[in-house]
């Protein structure tokens, strides 16, 4: 079918016989069934689409059926595909009814799709593809007209229940929920972790399956999207301000506009320096609560069935753990609020995100490694093992004492009477302690080192995704020690008799 002989949206009218247009869809809703008032005991079924020909048109297209009918028909196209709609009844749009749970559009009117009188098939001629294809980056809002996270954060619960547009970076994809309600009916729940350059991480919640199949398929940290008609709310359990896809939501994903293309930029940079890496708190779960024992082959393969973050134990040898590197590789400054990191003679911290940039700079250093995990399945690569976790597991103590820190210390004690000396130990602990791993020698820190390396170890580790490695996940070393021989024989004969 030729691309000229479509009729464009904006030229639709209720008049027109046998209308024939082609579009791409830009949202969908589920199926939905109410009970028929002609056919007692029987339901009806519908679903709704947003299709869209141009940059200044879009419609609704709502569908009415029987079950098989419905169910085939929506499960013929996703958004993003281009649609060609045959004989659809063309009707001026009702605010009071159906309407008000549909995207809004700038056509008067919205379409019907019966089973006997009308057809939606994928679009076969090219030409109207290839035009149509771009049309999925454009927002169906100004691209202008958004709140930052920052903004939504700072206005609070004075937008509690309001309906705005988001234009956000995404974080982190959580695990879908899937629930039964009391009447039997069936749900599901996915959480979507936004960013931006005001707030580090705010949440969307989507309940929908076709937007959460939308949202799936996003790669984390490389995403922007524009959310037109999010609705903002205050979560009493939380205590924070929340964003919801509805049925009025419509979400474009890497828009095609000047604002979009910095926040991507943003986006990556601030990725790539780790600064967005605030789930490798040890603290998140406490250690001895930490009860699951995997294999390195387990802990990858559990990885990749879950999205989210997880805790376990691993008996594994050291198979790399480079203390006799350079001082600059094992050791680095970070923002003590953000965990950034900064030069060592930073003034002031250079993550936009930090909670802290507006008080008085403060940094911390500390060992900063990568090491690799090994047992008889593999190799666990580039673990993150950082102070004060590093500091326990090698006995040693990277804090340093400047002679600033000197001289403080030479103020407070000729100032304190031998009564008041006890504030000394109130003190950041990095006054109280001299060098240590800095003062080693070489053969020092090599000896170190060889106490663990090529050690069976029993490591507490935290997996979370991150699209910034290989392998599509990271470790984060929580606790290690020196395994119990008869500990490792325990477990590990438990997991030879399940394998």
């Amino acid at each position: 079918m030729a691309a000229q002989t479509y009729i464009a949206i904006s030229e639709l009218h209720p008049n027109f016989s046998h209308p024939k247009l082609a579009g791409i869809i830009i949202g969908k809703s589920d199926i939905k069934s109410f009970p028929d008032r002609k056919n007692i005991g029987e339901d009806r079924y519908t679903f709704s689409f947003t299709v869209r020909d141009s940059h200044d048109f879009f419609i609704n297209v709502t569908a009415w059926g029987h079950d098989a009918y419905i169910i085939g028909l929506a499960n013929s196209f996703s958004i993003g595909d281009c649609v060609a709609i045959e004989n659809p009844l063309v009707s001026s749009k009702d605010s009071e009814k159906g309407d008000r749970f549909c995207p809004t559009t700038p056509s008067p009117y919205r379409l019907l799709v019966s089973e006997t009188h009308s057809q939606v098939h994928l679009c076969a001629d090219t030409d109207t593809i290839d035009r149509l294809l771009p049309l999925i980056h454009l927002p169906v809002k100004d691209s202008r007209d958004f709140y930052s996270l920052g903004d939504i954060l700072a206005n609070g619960q004075s937008l509690d229940s309001t309906v705005l547009n988001i234009l956000a970076a995404v974080k982190s994809i959580g695990e879908l929920k899937e629930f039964t309600t009391s009447d039997g009916r069936r749900g599901q729940r996915l959480e979507v972790k936004l960013f931006d350059d005001s707030v580090s991480s705010f949440p969307l919640v989507c309940w929908d399956r076709e937007t959460i199949q939308l949202v799936q398929a996003l790669i984390p940290k490389e995403t922007v999207l524009f959310i037109a008609d999010a609705k903002i709310s205050f979560d009493s359990f939380r205590k924070g301000m929340t964003a919801t896809a509805n049925l009025k939501t419509i979400i474009t994903v890497n828009p095609d506009t000047r604002e979009a293309s910095l926040l991507y930029s943003y986006a990556k940079e601030v990725s790539e320096s780790g600064a967005l890496d605030q789930d490798e708190k040890p603290e998140d779960m406490p250690v001895e609560s930490i009860t699951d024992v995997y294999t390195v082959s387990q802990l990858k393969q559990k990885a990749q069935e879950t999205p989210e973050a997880f805790f376990g134990i691993t008996y594994s040898f050291i198979s790399k753990l480079d203390l006799d590197s350079s001082v600059s590789k094992v050791i680095r400054t970070r923002c003590s609020r953000c965990k950034f990191q900064v030069t060592e003679d930073a003034e002031s911290c250079s993550n936009q995100l930090c909670p802290g940039r507006d008080q008085i700079f403060s940094a911390s250093i500390g060992f900063d490694l990568f090491v690799d995990f090994t047992d008889h399945t593999g190799t666990l690569h580039a673990c993150t093992l950082r102070s004060p976790v590093a500091e326990k597991v090698l006995g040693c103590s990277v804090s340093y004492t400047s002679q600033k820190d000197l001289n403080l210390l030479q103020i407070l004690h000729n100032s304190c009477s031998s009564s008041c000396l006890t504030r000394l130990t109130a003190l950041p602990c990095h006054l109280l302690k001299t060098e240590e791993f800095t003062s080693l020698t070489d053969d020092g820190r090599t000896a170190m080192k060889w106490k663990f390396l090529l050690e069976r170890c029993k490591i507490h580790i935290k997996i979370f995704p991150s699209s910034r490695m290989k392998s599509g996940m990271r470790g984060v070393v929580l606790a290690c020690a020196l395994a119990d021989p008869g500990e490792v024989k325990q477990h590990m004969s438990a997991l030879l008799q399940l394998l």
